[in-house]
């Protein structure tokens, strides 16, 4: 005689873990696995990497190349630097969303100086692969947007945004506005624009304020830069003061 089957525990039930119901399920679950292995690593804070996926190295790939370039030693200057304080843990580990472009570059620069570094990656239908410098151990895959925004946000103590497209904007535009709104202290979080002619161009943040749709001690929440030695002096002063040695 036949045994009968028995039923799923809810858990293991692949169809009920997919529905709609199992929803906060999936959504908590999202929260914790990040929450668990940053702590299992010992990566107490991050250094967010912004950015466009098209930027690349290839000859005459476009005004874009030169960014790349930057990106990589400006996170090879940020990850050496970090290296050596030596804190409990590790602190200001070079973060992306994973992808090629900006986010490879940063990567890339991370691993060059010795460094691991996150990949927060996002499933999407065209489906985004996750670049060869991320650290294997440091590389997440998420479903929901907004799941990943925080984690791309919340550990971060600097954010860099180098010019990109929509994604960039909307990650760095609500980065902003968590800092205008308090959500984030603006002591505890350095945002740098890199390549001032780039943002000044696509983006008349004066216009903002002349038409009263922001005070000018809003625009005082972000700095430029455009070099990456000038963007690394004026990470390594911020950074040194948010350190608990500094405090």
């Amino acid at each position: 005689m036949k045994k009968p089957s028995l039923p799923f525990r809810a858990f293991e039930n692949p169809e009920f873990m997919r529905s709609p119901e199992a929803r906060p399920i999936r959504i908590l679950s999202e929260y914790l696995d990040p929450l668990i292995r940053l702590k299992r690593e010992k990566v107490n804070s991050t250094i967010l990497f912004l950015g466009s996926s098209r930027a690349n190295l290839a000859p005459k790939s476009g005004p874009l190349t030169g960014y790349y370039r930057d990106a990589e030693e400006l996170s090879y200057l940020l990850a050496q630097w970090a290296i050596k304080l030596k804190p409990k843990g590790k602190n200001f580990v070079i973060c992306t969303g994973a992808g090629p472009g900006i986010m490879e570059a940063a990567n890339r620069g991370a691993r060059r100086a010795g460094g691991k570094s996150l990949g927060l990656n996002i499933s999407i239908p065209e489906a985004q692969h996750p670049n060869p410098y991320v650290s294997p151990d440091l590389s997440f895959l998420f479903h929901y947007f907004f799941m990943r925004k925080f984690w791309l946000i919340s550990p971060a103590k600097a954010v860099i945004a180098f010019p990109g497209g929509f994604g960039t904007l909307d990650e760095l535009f609500e980065t902003l506005t968590l800092v205008q709104t308090g959500k984030i202290d603006r002591r505890e979080l350095a945002i740098v624009l890199y390549g001032e002619e780039y943002w000044r161009k696509v983006i008349r943040f004066e216009a903002l304020v002349e038409q009263g749709a922001v005070v000018p001690d809003d625009l005082q929440i972000f700095s430029f830069a455009s070099t990456p030695q000038a963007a690394f002096r004026l990470l390594r002063k911020r950074l040194t003061a948010m350190l608990p040695i500094h405090r």
